[in-house]
């Protein structure tokens, strides 16, 4: 039987890398943000569901979504930023337990779910376990201006959007440290995949 665990944590805590690790253990990896960005780019119903939501203009003439002014909507505040996730996650949700379905029926061991709202999209009763990637905010300030090429402010807005510590403490089984050394990491998923194996 295939075991899905969900991985979830903030913005940059850690989450890549510690997907990068599992993947090494030979787990499948759902990368459920490139889903997300697939389907609000192709799916021509959740398109609609965000420019009903956004406004038009969010969308150009060729039908193509302006990401950066969603973005600027979207992780206005944290209402908007539900707003997004009320209005997308029931259309990315499909496509990902799509995507579960078939790996199960080539005999996946291990799929995990690297999911940044796993738990707000209802996608963590999915799990057999959850685990969530937290670090302290300057760490992922940091991290986040530097992938994303953000200014502080837009990265400080992006980081107040989503739950706090407490929320993935609360409802995560197992929480992994985004600052630890690789080694540290490794032997802990290590555990999580013959545990779950």
């Amino acid at each position: 039987m295939t075991k899905i665990l969900g991985l979830t944590g903030p913005t940059g805590a850690g989450k890549t890398t510690v997907s990068r690790l599992f993947a090494e253990q030979g787990c499948i990896i759902l990368d459920c943000d490139k889903i997300a960005r697939e389907v609000t780019t192709y799916h021509i119903d959740c398109l609609r569901d965000l420019c009903y939501a956004f406004g038009s203009d969010i969308v150009n003439e060729k039908g193509i979504l302006n990401r950066t002014l969603l973005a600027q909507r979207a992780f206005a505040d944290k209402e908007q930023t539900q707003k997004l996730n009320r209005t997308t996650h029931p259309w990315i949700v499909k496509e990902i337990r799509t995507l579960i379905q078939q790996y199960e029926k080539q005999g996946a061991n291990v799929i995990v779910l690297d999911a940044p709202t796993l738990i707000e999209s209802g996608l963590s009763q999915d799990c057999h376990k959850t685990i969530g990637v937290l670090a302290p905010v300057q760490v992922r300030l940091k991290r986040i201006i530097q992938r994303d090429g953000l200014t502080e402010e837009q990265a400080l807005l992006r980081i107040h959007a989503q739950p706090e510590d407490s929320f993935y403490l609360s409802q995560c089984d197992v929480i992994l440290d985004g600052c630890s050394a690789s080694a540290e990491l490794y032997e802990q998923i290590a555990d999580i995949v013959r545990k779950a194996g």
